[in-house]
C-alpha cells in the first residue's frame, strides 16, 4: 500500500444521528405513556462512528455522504469535523431529509428503529471516485441499508483495487433478512471483511460460526467476526485463531462493532499481523461501551488516552 496517499481510510457511507432512550420495557404497549430514565442524542451510522473513531485514533479520513438541508445533517457534519474528518466532499441534497435512528436500550438486547431519507439515496453519481482514490484504504458499511449504492458498486470497487488501495466491509443487518446482491459479487473483491458472529452466521442460511466462516473464507482472503464480550475469532487464508476481548463494565454497547473497525483498520493499516489488529479492535470496541452511543468515549481525550495507554492499543 503506497504511503504517499493524502489520506488513510476512505469512506463512502450513510450519515445520521442517533436518538438514545434509555430505560423503556422490552415489551412496549400502544396507547400508553412509556417513561424512560435517560435521553443522549449522538453521533449516529455505521459509517460515521467508524470515521469519527478513526480520525480520533490519529488516521487522516475523508468522508463522503449524502445529507438534507437540515439540523441533523449539520450535527452530525460538526461532529465528524470535530474529530478531523474530511467531509468536503458531501453533498447536500435540500429535496430529501437527512435520516435518524432511534435506540432503545433493554441491557444486553435492543430495539432499533431507523428512517433512511438520505441514506437509501446516495448513489455512485453523488461520489467524487478519484478523491476517495486519495486514501490507502476504503471501507464500505451498512450494505442494505445504502441500496442506492448497490448499483454501479462492483464497478467502483475494482476502479479502487486497480488504484492500488485496500478493501474491507462490514456488511452489518439486512433488514429483510435476505442477504441478496451485491454481497456475492462484492466479497470476491474485499481485503478484509468485518461481520459480527449473528451477520456472518445468517447470511450463509444459519450455519454454525466455524461452518459460516469457512463457506465466507472461499471468497475472502481474512474473515474477522465481532463476538462482543468474546472478542472475535479471525480467519486467515485458512488458519482460525481467537482473539480474547477486553473486560469492562458497558455502559452502552450501541456502536461497538464499529469502533472495533476503527481500532482495526488502524493497526491494518500500520502493516500489522491480523492477530494485532483484532487486539486493537477488541481494545476501541471496549472503549465505545463506556459513555452512550458510539463516539462519546471517543470524544473523551482524557479517558480516550487512558484507556488505550492502559491495554497496550498497538495502531498508533
Amino acid at each position: 500500500m503506497s504511503q504517499e496517499k493524502t489520506y488513510d481510510l476512505a469512506i463512502a457511507g450513510e450519515l445520521n444521528m442517533d436518538l438514545i432512550l434509555y430505560g423503556l420495557p422490552l415489551e412496549m404497549p400502544v396507547e400508553r405513556d412509556l417513561l424512560g430514565s435517560g435521553f443522549a442524542t449522538t453521533l449516529g451510522s455505521s459509517s460515521a462512528i467508524l470515521a469519527h473513531n478513526a480520525a480520533s485514533l490519529g488516521m487522516r479520513v475523508r468522508f463522503q455522504t449524502l445529507v438534507g438541508d437540515d439540523d441533523f445533517a449539520r450535527m452530525s457534519l460538526s461532529r465528524l469535523a470535530e474529530a478531523g474528518v474530511e467531509t468536503s466532499g458531501a453533498v447536500v441534497d435540500p429535496s430529501v431529509s437527512t435520516g435518524v435512528t432511534i435506540l432503545l436500550p433493554h441491557g444486553p438486547v435492543r430495539h432499533m428503529l431507523t428512517y433512511l431519507g438520505s441514506i437509501s439515496k446516495l448513489t455512485i453519481t453523488h461520489l467524487d471516485r478519484e478523491k476517495l482514490k486519495q486514501a490507502r484504504h476504503f471501507h464500505l458499511s451498512s450494505l442494505y441499508l445504502q441500496t442506492g449504492l448497490h448499483a454501479g458498486l462492483v464497478d467502483l470497487l475494482r476502479s479502487f483495487k486497480s488504484a492500488g488501495m485496500s478493501l474491507s466491509l462490514d456488511t452489518n443487518d439486512d433488514p429483510d433478512a435476505k442477504w441478496g446482491p451485491p454481497l456475492q459479487e462484492v466479497l470476491p473483491l474485499i481485503d478484509v471483511f468485518l461481520p459480527s458472529e449473528g451477520e456472518i452466521c445468517r447470511m450463509t442460511g444459519g450455519l454454525s460460526l466455524d461452518d459460516a466462516i469457512d463457506v465466507i473464507g472461499q471468497k475472502v482472503p481474512a474473515v474477522v467476526v465481532k463476538r462482543g464480550r468474546q472478542g472475535c475469532r479471525i480467519w486467515n487464508q485458512g488458519t482460525t485463531c481467537d482473539v480474547p476481548g477486553i473486560v469492562v463494565e458497558p455502559v452502552d454497547t450501541i456502536g461497538a462493532g464499529d469502533s472495533f473497525d476503527a481500532g482495526f483498520l488502524c493497526a491494518y493499516l500500520r502493516g500489522l499481523p491480523l492477530e494485532i489488529c483484532a487486539r486493537a479492535g477488541n481494545i476501541t470496541g471496549a472503549l465505545s461501551t463506556l459513555k452512550t452511543g458510539g463516539t462519546e468515549a471517543f470524544r473523551d481525550a482524557s479517558l480516550r488516552e487512558a484507556f488505550l495507554r492502559k491495554h497496550g492499543f498497538p495502531g498508533r
